[in-house]
Parts: structure tokens; C-alpha cells; sequence
């Protein structure tokens, strides 16, 4: 059984070994490249020196330190961080409130306009095609919303 499986194994890998091509960089007359592995078609054509492809992962990475930082490298004390780190907060609130209202008047537009039927819309696609762009504006302001919500989430 063991050997069945060994030469199952053999077989699946010994086809990778052999995976490989010669490529040629060919330029026609208005310059354009042009690349094949056909040996027949690369008349007058540059033999390319491709290594072949790392697949594997590199090892494993050194924990500790993870870049080494100059010394002239500006640092900010922890009072200054944290007074910028309120004041980046204070304005994502802010912002956050103002995309709020942009929301709700958003709605508010989109709600009156499927309220409204015109009497050039009796094809039901036009009424869709005018609510269209309210929707959108809709979808803006939602995704904003959400977003800010998220920068928020992650402040200190």
C-alpha cells in the first residue's frame, strides 16, 4: 500500500520538474513586442533568461522590532498625540453629524420624488429612471456614513 502511494506521489510530482519553457521577446517591424515559447515562430527573435518562480513562502519572519528607526526621527510625546488624537475625533464627529443631515435630506428628496408621478411616466422604467440619481445620492451618503462610523470605531 505504502509503495502504491509513493508512486502516486511520484507521479504527481515529476510533472512539475519538467514545466519548462524557453520564452523568446520578438519586435516586429512598428516595434511592438511580442512574446512566445514556440520555438518555430521565434525567428529572429531574443531568447529570454527567465528564472524560475519562487512558489514556496519565505521563512519565517523575526518577531521584535519590526523596522529600525532613525535617531533624527521626529517624535511626539504622548500629551501632543493624544490632544491630536481628540481633535481628529472631535472633527469625525463633526463630520459624521453633517453627512447624517446630507442623509436625511437625501431620503427626505427620494421620498417625495416616489411620492410624485408625473403624467410623462407612463412607462413605469422612466418613473425608475428619474428616481434614479435620488437613489444614488441615497447610496452616497449611507456609504459615508458607514464609513465614518468605521474611522470613528477606530480612534483611540
Amino acid at each position: 500500500m505504502q509503495a502504491r502511494l509513493a508512486l502516486t506521489l511520484l507521479l504527481l510530482v515529476l510533472p512539475v520538474f519538467w514545466a519548462h519553457a524557453d520564452i523568446w521577446e520578438c519586435v516586429d517591424e512598428s516595434g511592438n513586442k511580442r512574446f512566445t515559447n514556440i520555438q518555430s515562430e521565434a525567428k529572429g527573435c531574443k531568447l529570454l533568461n527567465v528564472a524560475p518562480v519562487n512558489t514556496l513562502p519565505s521563512g519565517a519572519k523575526p518577531k521584535g522590532k519590526t523596522a529600525d528607526v532613525p535617531k533624527n526621527f521626529p517624535k511626539v510625546d504622548s500629551e501632543t498625540q493624544k490632544r491630536r488624537d481628540n481633535d481628529r475625533r472631535r472633527i469625525l464627529e463633526q463630520e459624521l453629524a453633517n453627512e447624517q443631515k446630507l442623509l436625511d435630506q437625501a431620503r427626505k428628496a427620494l421620498s417625495e420624488q416616489e411620492a410624485m408621478r408625473l403624467g410623462s411616466e407612463r412607462n413605469y422604467q422612466r418613473v425608475l429612471e428619474r428616481l434614479e440619481p435620488y437613489k444614488k445620492q441615497v447610496r452616497l451618503h449611507e456609504d459615508n456614513v458607514a464609513n465614518l462610523k468605521r474611522e470613528l470605531a477606530g480612534t483611540k
